[in-house]
């Protein structure tokens, strides 16, 4: 199997595990009645390692290459859900859900780096656009699977689907993962955060990358709870945000084209906004239908947001250090990531769940403010 073709197998199979266990779990955790505030808590609780680990994660995989790091990764989602499978109660599932973040550590920072690696100034915004629907992908089977799982198997019996997922990533990388580049010992030398922060072009791009994460993941962990809160079943949520996930994929069908005819900054603007009337919409409809719609435009919003961050991004690493550059963007993602859960589930407990979504579009139309600018030209002309 080619090395980039690889790339994209394990993304499918690792990112589709964790979108899944994000959804049993906390789906989970709502089935033993547990406060929006303590699901908050579940949610932050996957981004500790994510906070602490990525910037030595990327550091280490300039130098050492990805194997190895990858199958530590997916060895721990292989054995991660299989806690509240044996024990299923709110410990258990903040234990999992602290191991789903290690290994979500590693496949965000080293999938990722591995397709701008894998790729040529000639291909990569036609490679990174490729890697951005396989992401969507993930959106759409994770919790379609996990929903799924949970309705006709049961809450403990779910754990072992994303567990299976995980574990067909770890065989792909023992039959194959040797073809994966290796490190570069000869890496440009090692920078400090501080110097890396004082490129106010970096600063803004990992600032605009931390708001569309925090759009994105309080929509996914959001939703559910709002359509557990209005009767839907596990299936129909899974169904909601696989919709969320389609949106994803058609958008970044056409996404080279976009950002050929608007620019990267007018077409991320044009995101926040749309991002924006997704949350405000949520909180007037009831039926699993509607809410597919409104999660589908939503989805069409954020959709471009991260791949344009990752691609400029990338180009703005120093050769060699790669790597620790998608380290520190995913540090600083995984600073709204650890804390944002918390506060929004602190929020919802005391002024309402619904307040959670008018915040939300607020601070999406802030970001459209901020980035609705028109930026440079695309970094290459876009391949059909």
């Amino acid at each position: 199997m080619p090395p980039l073709y690889l790339t994209f197998a394990l993304m499918l199979f690792c990112f589709s595990s964790i979108s899944s266990s994000r959804v049993v779990l906390s789906l989970s955790a709502l089935n033993l009645d547990a406060s929006p505030s303590a699901v908050g808590m579940l949610v932050g609780a996957f981004y500790v390692f994510p906070l602490v680990l990525s910037w030595p994660v990327g550091v280490l995989s300039d130098r050492l290459g990805s194997r190895w790091l990858l199958l530590f990764g997916t060895a721990c989602g292989t054995c991660g859900m299989l806690i509240p499978y044996f024990f299923p109660a709110m410990p258990a599932l903040y234990f999992a859900a602290l191991t789903m973040g290690m290994s979500f550590t590693f496949y965000n920072v080293l999938l990722q780096n591995l397709v701008g690696v894998l790729s040529t100034p000639q291909n990569r915004i036609r490679n990174f656009s490729n890697s951005s629907m396989f992401g969507a992908a993930t959106l759409f089977i994770g919790p379609l699977v996990g929903g799924l799982a949970i309705d006709h198997l049961g809450y403990v019996n779910a754990c072992l689907s994303s567990m299976g997922l995980a574990f067909i990533a770890f065989t792909l990388l023992l039959l194959w993962g040797g073809r994966l580049p290796g490190g570069q010992r000869a890496a440009a030398a090692r920078g400090s955060v501080r110097q890396m922060l004082r490129d106010p072009g970096m600063l803004r791009i990992l600032l605009t990358s931390s708001l569309v994460q925090m759009g994105q993941d309080l929509f996914q962990f959001y939703l559910p709870i709002y359509g557990h809160g209005i009767g839907l079943s596990a299936s129909a949520i899974g169904g909601v945000l696989a919709s969320f996930a389609a949106a994803y994929f058609v958008v970044r069908i056409i996404m080279s084209r976009l950002i050929a005819r608007l620019g990267e900054e007018t077409l991320l603007g044009y995101s926040f906004y749309v991002a924006a009337a997704g949350f405000a919409l949520v909180p007037f409809f009831k039926s699993e239908l509607s809410l597919m719609l409104v999660a589908f435009m939503f989805g069409c919003g954020m959709g471009c947001g991260q791949p344009i961050t990752t691609m400029l991004l990338f180009s703005r690493s120093a050769a060699g250090r790669s790597g620790e550059t998608f380290g520190l963007r995913q540090t600083t993602n995984n600073v709204v990531r650890v804390t944002a859960p918390t506060v929004f589930g602190f929020v919802a407990s005391v002024f309402g769940l619904l307040s959670v979504f008018g915040i939300s579009a607020v601070l999406m139309g802030i970001g459209g403010a901020l980035t609705g600018k028109r930026g440079p030209p695309p970094l290459e002309p876009p391949l059909s």
